[in-house]
């Protein structure tokens, strides 16, 4: 199994879909898309070997990846949806929305720096938002004492949904269960960036927007960072204030609302039906 598979207990979630154990998870037979991107489904640093599967969360990775000569790709939607299933919103979870989510843009702890100023973006922040904010810093940032203290002095609640961690093990397995329980119990869900979280906040049902100083990545690997790129392509998803039902659609696009596949067809596409049946005799 690719260790990316782990990140953010995504093989995790699917393996509990699947009705078998996640402590580990089973090995799946290829790569999962871990994040939303505006690419073919991976990132910075990560192409999936040749001949491996790559399972993708929309048509739109499938064909970008097939314009540039990738193939064996599998649309199957993200694993977020599939959590989503697992763990229905509670009856009163719509009353009980208040306040803004806020993830701030982030690097990486291995290979990505972030250059801007979070100062500015807290000001923005605090000369927008209407309600209590809640800043969900990633573990890179939430570790950094000068960061957090300054989301911390602004008065913001400080939180983090976990670490990714590496070579399977390290990583926040409950981590989407735990981002999916903070985005229900908040109305709005913002960033400085269009990102996962972004995406997540609309299926999850918060009103979104995108807005203040994005920051940049450093050296980022050239076609990644999608400055302007993004912007342009996604301009309905950026500003203070988005239409919902414009958003929800892009959403459902991004997420691979439709492309969701049963428990049966999953084991029998990730090598799991033996498993099944050995763990259900």
């Amino acid at each position: 199994m690719d260790s990316s598979n782990h990140w953010y207990g995504h093989a995790h979630v699917l393996a509990r879909y699947c009705g078998l154990p996640d402590d580990p998870p089973p090995r799946i037979n290829g790569v999962l898309q871990h994040g939303w991107t505006f690419v073919h489904g991976f990132g910075y640093g990560h192409a999936p070997p040749l001949g491996f599967t790559r399972y993708v969360w929309s048509d739109f990775c499938r064909s970008r990846g097939q314009m540039i000569g990738w193939r064996d790709y599998y649309v199957i939607g993200a694993p977020f949806l599939y959590l989503q299933q697992l763990e229905p919103a509670p009856a009163e979870t719509e009353q009980e929305r208040e306040g803004t989510i806020w993830y701030p843009f982030h690097g990486t702890a291995d290979y990505e720096g972030l250059g801007g100023s979070h100062e500015d973006l807290i000001a923005e922040i605090r000369a927008t938002e209407t309600g209590p904010v809640t800043a969900c810093l990633y573990y890179v940032e939430y570790d950094d004492p000068v960061v957090r203290a300054a989301y911390e002095d602004a008065g913001f609640r400080v939180i983090c949904h976990g670490v990714r961690g590496a070579k399977w093990s390290g990583g926040t397995t409950d981590f989407l269960s735990r981002q999916l329980r903070e985005l229900r119990r908040h109305r709005r869900v913002a960033s400085n960036r269009l990102t996962t979280a972004i995406f997540y906040g609309i299926s999850a049902g918060c009103e979104p927007a995108v807005y203040g100083n994005p920051m940049e990545l450093l050296d980022v690997k050239e076609g990644f960072d999608g400055a302007g790129l993004i912007e342009a392509n996604y301009a309905d998803l950026h500003g203070a204030e988005v239409d919902r039902e414009v958003a929800q659609a892009i959403a459902d696009a991004e997420l691979g609302v439709g492309w969701t596949l049963p428990p049966e067809e999953m084991r029998v596409m990730f090598g799991w039906e033996a498993l099944h049946e050995e763990t259900s005799a």
